[in-house]
């Protein structure tokens, strides 16, 4: 049985680095293409893009992981079927189950490894990469570790623990805003301390915020609930710099969601991530598990476009019809960690109702 695990994990194994590295190859290349535009835009270089196209390739391997083991998986299986051994093994009494249970089994190990890159170095890069493309295409703009932002708007400069997008295009929210006011001679003249900075129809807004002015041997301080803020900073720049909430580790996005609850402000977007996160390769197996059974109804057609057609459609509807239910679920109140699981708990009833049928 070992021999048997080889066999059909090394077959899988390297299907699935062929379709991982021409999925990020062609992902990363269309972002280099796109990045072409920029160039020239302050100090943002050929070389620097190509650096910024780089730094994401981990966590695009992250990302695309998923798509390149399902369609690898099946490509596997079915060059098996094309040189016959996958029916060597049907007749001497393996089941469709215990091979795909060798599927499985091989991408186990893979997946562990995908986990650990998606904690370390996916997030460790895309924070370099946001962090350099802001730097050179900005110079009043730049994100410090733990992806605080720092910018500058005329005499202000302007901290922020975190940000992100919501709603349309140019709608912004800034957390933990610090407002520090310089006057010509550089001196400190008020500092504002807001809960949350909210950019929304070209307009900026603070929440929450107290002001203090600086005199000559005195200081003024006054709370205020929600006050116009008057200024220059590019809601589209600000955009650029924030690191996504799928983008983060667990322990960023845990973060997160506790400073948001203290404050008693929304953390679904974080909370929502930080399950997937969970949740990404008990899904991903489960979706690979349920999608084998179909290489095996080609071996008689053999088509490779059939398999590929097959692992897209499959991938891509279970990516749909899990975000319609997490999307559902919180719509009326389920628990994110439910409505992630109610997918691949679906999946593996069909896949156990296949298998008692065709055993």
């Amino acid at each position: 049985m070992k021999r048997v695990d080889r066999l059909v994990a090394m077959a899988v194994l390297g299907a699935v680095a062929v379709a991982w590295a021409t999925i990020v190859g062609l992902d990363a290349f269309r972002t280099f293409i796109f990045e072409l535009d920029d160039i020239g835009q302050g100090q943002y270089t050929f070389a620097r893009a190509v650096t910024y196209v780089l730094l994401t390739v981990p966590r695009r391997g992250y990302e695309m992981f998923g798509y390149a083991a399902l369609i690898g998986g099946l490509l596997g299986l079915g060059g098996l079927a094309g040189t016959g051994e996958l029916t060597a093994l049907r007749a001497a009494g393996l089941s469709k189950l215990r091979i795909c249970a060798s599927v499985v089994l091989g991408l186990g190990v893979l997946t562990l490894g995908v986990v650990l890159l998606g904690e370390t170095l996916g997030p460790y890069g895309e924070r370099k990469a946001q962090a350099l493309q802001l730097a050179a295409k900005s110079k009043d703009i730049a994100l410090a570790r733990g992806g605080v932002l720092w910018a500058r708007d005329g005499g202000s400069v302007i901290g922020a623990r975190h940000g992100r997008t919501h709603g349309g295009k140019g709608e912004v929210d800034l957390d933990g805003v610090r407002v520090f006011e310089f006057d010509a001679d550089g001196r400190l003249v008020a500092l504002t301390l807001a809960d949350k900075a909210v950019h929304v129809g070209g307009e900026w807004t603070l929440h929450d915020l107290r002001r203090t002015e600086f005199g000559e041997g005195s200081a003024t301080s006054r709370k205020e609930a929600s006050k116009q803020w008057q200024s220059t900073l590019d809601p589209g720049v600000l955009a650029t710099s924030i690191i996504k909430p799928q983008y983060m580790t667990l322990r960023d996005l845990g973060q997160n969601i506790a400073a948001l609850d203290r404050s008693q402000q929304d953390a679904s977007t974080f909370r929502d991530a930080w399950w997937a996160r969970v949740f990404y390769p008990f899904d991903l197996l489960v979706l690979v598990f349920c999608a084998m059974p179909f290489a095996f109804g080609t071996l008689r057609s053999g088509g490779l476009s059939k398999r590929l057609f097959i692992g897209i459609v499959l991938t891509i509807g279970f990516y749909l019809a899990q975000r319609a239910i997490v999307s559902i679920g919180a719509v009326y109140g389920l628990h994110p960690a439910f409505a992630n699981l109610i997918p691949p708990l679906l999946l593996v009833v069909l896949a156990t109702g296949y298998f008692r049928r065709h055993a």
